[in-house]
């Protein structure tokens, strides 16, 4: 049995058509997707419909949580908090039609290895689309992350960092992102499960290289740079980077920006400037 798993395209059509044809070579019995397929990236609506097309199990992210977000009656159109969230509200315009079908995603997808046992795959952990699991998540936090009953195989995604870890009889996979790694390597990656009935589940980090260049081309062509809010050009730092810079920013200037001490524009100068 062989599984690839991707997660955080984050709307990266030509790293999702070069880890699709790279998990097209492998020739896999099952392809599921661990969420963040729209948002933080420049083409939301090629992405959604590539994946729907092909008909992956999808499982919800927070970025798809951001964009439903927009979709509730009173939802604000202005003011410092709809700024900072400016860019998932371009997406949700982008995806128009789509966004109805963020709503009936799944938190979660089970599927059952060749001796029965549950292999499980979330976003970010079985405690929310937001609580990632790191390579350096202590021991007694990532068994709460697992959550019950224990599996043999529990996958995710969310924070950009692949890894391959065992804790007890559980092998957890972090598959990093197909869209925008944070590791340093701007290389996709996706997860290529095995399934070896001596050993049971094997797995490995795949890195695809792809056109980072059309990536950042796309910002610009679809407006998503000019459109989306300053925050935008900090994504198009982490795809140039490897290297988050949203957390960074988030932790030195949300609360300046949400108190009205300053623009967000501003905040960005600030933060691309120190």
């Amino acid at each position: 049995m062989k599984i690839a798993i991707l997660a955080d395209i984050h709307a990266n059509l030509p790293a999702l058509l070069a880890v699709t044809a790279h998990v097209d070579a492998w020739q896999p019995d099952l392809v599921i997707v661990a969420g963040d397929v729209v948002n933080r990236g420049p083409r939301p609506a090629e992405c959604w419909r590539f994946v729907a097309e092909r008909q992956w199990p999808t499982v919800r992210g927070n970025h798809e949580d951001y964009v439903l977000a927009h979709a509730v009656p009173g939802a604000p159109r202005s003011g410092p908090l709809f700024e900072i969230f400016r860019s998932s509200f371009w997406t949700y315009e982008a995806l128009n039609g789509a966004v109805p079908a963020l709503a009936v995603m799944p938190f979660q997808h089970s599927f059952l290895a060749p001796d029965g046992s549950e292999a499980r795959v979330v976003h970010a952990s079985m405690r929310g689309t937001r609580d990632g699991i790191f390579p350096d998540t202590p021991d007694e936090v990532l068994h709460t992350q697992i959550g019950r009953p224990v599996v043999p195989l529990f996958v995710v995604g969310h924070t950009h960092w692949p890894l391959v870890r065992r804790l007890g009889h559980t092998l957890v996979v972090n598959v990093g992102a197909v869209g925008m790694p944070f590791d340093g390597d701007p290389r996709a990656s996706y997860g290529q499960l095995t399934w070896q009935d001596a050993q049971g589940w094997h797995a490995r980090i795949a890195r695809v290289p792809y056109d980072r260049d059309q990536t950042a081309r796309d910002f610009v062509a679809t407006g998503f740079l000019a459109e989306g809010g300053p925050l935008v050009e900090l994504m198009l730092i982490e795809l140039q980077r490897a290297r988050s810079q949203l957390y960074s920013w988030s932790v030195a200037y949300e609360k300046p920006v949400l108190a009205g001490e300053l623009t967000l524009a501003e905040s960005v100068r600030l933060f691309c400037d120190r």
